[in-house]
């Protein structure tokens, strides 16, 4: 894009996280997600006079165990704050969050950019709060409706450096911090459902300049993919204005998802008119080093160290690690296949062609597959021992043991006649019988046209029902045909 030469824009973004726990953040309220509206409330959640919160121990968990993955400093005494404003879906007037001490800060997240290269993300801070309710305006034609069933859930809100500088980026950031956030299994990521949400604080400036911009915040971005899409648009429309001659207005603005457009919500609010101030209902929570460690020896292998030992110790590509560690359980899947069979290409290539087919054919995730590693380890020894070829294995024996997981692989395959045969015998009367159908082609090949070799295997391959060992028949193909 020609703007790209002259421009950049500046991305800072903020990502809050809904976490799962069981209840909400300072009250027994359960935490589910659909759930009839207002039926998950309670006095707490709807703020009367005399309630008092109490603290949920497990967002601090949740919270430490993020800021260890990324690298962060935790903190050790968190206090608490009230941050006040009014919507009509936050009853209690103001949000229980940290201001002045924040669980986590500083720390990172590492990016691959499209030229095939590295990036690290520098983050501000992460800090522990509560969501407002929704709410919704497509529901009556002329009120809106309020659900405070999500009113007190427990968030965390991550702020990264505005060091992102473009929409490419800010995908692969996105993309990493929902891999990361599964990963350790505190917030399942879903934009669609509203527990990963994203805010882009979005400002330009000309290749040089060393000042920011005057920036602009889009908020209510359902997908990565309209992340990206709010970025170009928005750096567009800042840039047109900025050649005009006009003024860009500090403000908050939405995305358009139909029209892939932004449009003015309200002008920008400042700190200041939060009006923080120290929530008095509740004691800080002091995090010890002790506590970080026990968290610490919880926490299970990331993205990234997978990510090295499938390239490194078991010699994968780029682009197979990569696949392979997009989803925590396929990674481990291939890490307990990998402790079975040494063919790691092999192991991955299954996953990542038969067993993920399977997987989306059926509408099912890995929980649901019923093939353990040991009986994609079998069907990999049987092909690499010449017992069995690989379309027989991906067409006919996992289909069958799929059907049948109780059953050993070699023994499926036995019962199904489709175990490849190598008697020199029968190999030479399949071969001979193939190159008898073709006797002009077999001049052909001895005039000189060697490519004929795939006609006449495809050939042996139908006669012997995909038995034929093809390394084997190729060769006697071949010698068959030297002969004058």
């Amino acid at each position: 894009m020609i703007w790209k030469e002259h421009y950049e824009v500046v991305v800072g973004l903020e990502v809050h996280m809904q976490l799962l726990t069981k209840s909400k953040a300072y009250s027994s309220d359960s935490a589910e997600f659909g759930a009839l509206p207002n039926s998950h409330i309670s006095p707490i959640t709807l703020g009367h006079p005399g309630v008092l919160p109490r603290f949920n121990s497990k967002v601090i968990e949740y919270a430490v165990k993020l800021g260890l993955a990324c690298g962060c400093k935790i903190t050790e005494e968190n206090q608490f704050a009230r941050k006040n404003y009014f919507y009509a879906d936050l009853p209690k007037g103001y949000q229980i969050t940290q201001d002045k001490t924040p669980i986590c800060t500083g720390g990172g997240i590492k990016i691959s950019t499209d030229e095939g290269g590295e990036k690290y993300i520098n983050l501000t801070r992460i800090h522990m709060e509560e969501d407002a309710g929704k709410s919704m305006h497509d529901q009556d034609p002329y009120d809106s409706l309020v659900d405070l069933n999500r009113a007190g859930v427990a968030l965390l809100e991550m702020v990264s450096e505005p060091e992102i500088r473009s929409a490419e980026e800010a995908y692969a950031y996105l993309t990493e911090v929902r891999k990361l956030i599964r990963y350790l299994e505190i917030c399942d990521g879903n934009m669609e459902e509203g527990s990963m949400r994203c805010d882009a604080n979005i400002s330009v400036r000309k290749h040089g300049d060393t000042k920011f911009g005057d920036r602009v915040e889009v908020k209510n971005m359902n997908s990565i993919r309209n992340v990206h899409r709010a970025i170009e648009f928005e750096a567009k429309r800042q840039i047109a204005l900025i050649e005009s001659g006009e003024v860009i207005d500090q403000e908050t603005r939405s995305f358009d998802a139909v029209n892939g457009t932004t449009f003015s919500l309200r002008s920008k609010e400042k700190a200041n008119d939060y009006r923080y101030f120290p929530e008095p209902d509740l004691c800080p929570v002091i995090v010890t080093q002790e506590y970080i460690a026990g968290v610490k020896s919880t926490m299970p292998a990331l993205p990234n160290e997978l990510h090295n030992r499938f390239t490194k110790e078991f010699g994968l590509s780029e682009y197979d690690a990569s696949i392979l560690t997009d989803s925590k359980p396929i990674a481990l899947y291939f890490n307990e296949l990998a402790g079975i069979t040494k063919n790691y290409k092999a192991a991955a290539n299954w996953i990542n062609g038969p067993v993920k087919s399977y997987l989306n054919e059926q509408a099912i995730e890995l929980d649901s597959f019923p093939l353990k590693p040991s009986h994609l380890a079998g069907i990999i020894e049987m092909i690499d021992q010449d017992k069995l070829s690989f379309s027989m294995a991906s067409q006919k024996l996992f289909p069958e043991l799929v059907k049948n997981p109780e059953i050993a692989a070699p023994q499926l395959a036995a019962s199904l006649n489709i175990l490849q045969e190598d008697n020199s015998d029968m190999l030479l009367k399949w071969t001979q019988e193939a190159l008898s159908k073709f006797p002009d082609k077999v001049n052909e090949y001895k005039s000189g046209k060697h490519g004929l070799i795939g006609l006449f295997m495809g050939e042996v391959m139908k006669i012997s029902q995909g038995k034929a060992d093809p390394k084997k028949a190729n060769q006697m193909l071949r010698d068959e045909l030297s002969k004058n």
